[in-house]
């Protein structure tokens, strides 16, 4: 009997201690106001401060580290942290792979954006050069529905499509609004939109590793939470001054 209540003791404490650890968080430091760099090097915007709040709320000791968002899921899944908040939309695809929580924002419209004073007809959209982040939902949506008469280009980050449009090398972009809506207001007229918006995804959630259920399970309540209390909506109001959706009262 004394040996059976030993091996309860020691599965508990190994199922508390699961995430005794901190919990480390991975970001991609390069879409903003997602999340960046900011000046001192340090990871800074929206998804930091959501996932400081997060955290506080389930009690957890968190780290947030960077990662290039080609491998950000691949090293997801090879243990080298626990979570991803990189603006990751929800996606039947990416389920796949790994879990998610739920969303932390509502679907945002993707956007294309132009350089001022292009004539690109986007009801018929043909013989243009379109920059996407690889391995973005606008990528996929991109090779699935403009392959044809359009030349697709994947870029590492957002930032390098951007340079490329601005360089002249591209016609146009396709990416999140929230993310295109701040760089459209600070060209000075440089930059435009161009066609209608176009909705892909399911929002955004933070991915995680398939069966971690205790890790999912706070950060899911963590969410309830914060969504309920407005903590999640003043973060929306404050990163992105109206460019993003939020939660319903």
């Amino acid at each position: 009997m004394n040996k059976l209540i030993l091996v309860a003791a020691a599965l508990a404490a190994m199922t508390i201690s699961a995430h005794a650890a901190p919990v480390r968080i991975a970001t991609e430091g390069a879409y903003p106001p997602y999340n960046f760099l900011d000046d001192s090097g340090k990871p800074a915007g929206f998804e930091i401060d959501l996932a400081m709040a997060l955290c506080k709320q389930a009690a957890l000791e968190c780290e947030i580290v960077t990662n290039d968002w080609d491998s950000i899921i691949p090293n997801l899944q090879a243990g080298n942290y626990d979570a991803i908040m990189a603006g990751m939309s929800i996606t039947e695809e990416r389920l796949q792979s790994i879990d998610f929580s739920q969303n932390y924002m509502l679907p945002d419209p993707s956007r294309y954006v132009v350089s001022a004073g292009s004539t690109i007809d986007f009801a018929a959209l043909s013989g243009a050069r379109i920059g996407v982040q690889t391995a973005t939902i606008q990528e996929g949506y991109a090779k699935a529905n403009l392959a044809a008469g359009n030349t697709i280009l994947g870029f590492a980050t957002a930032d390098a499509a951007m340079a490329d449009l601005s360089a002249g090398n591209l016609d146009t972009i396709l990416a999140d609004n929230a993310y295109l809506e701040p760089m459209i207001a600070a060209s000075n007229g440089a930059l435009a939109y161009g066609g209608e918006p176009i909705l892909i995804g399911n929002g955004i959630g933070i991915g995680m590793r398939k069966g971690d259920t205790e890790l999912a399970t706070k950060l899911n309540a963590a969410i309830d939470a914060l969504k309920a209390d407005g903590t999640i909506n003043a973060l929306i109001t404050q990163w992105f001054e109206g460019s993003a959706p939020l939660f319903p009262n």
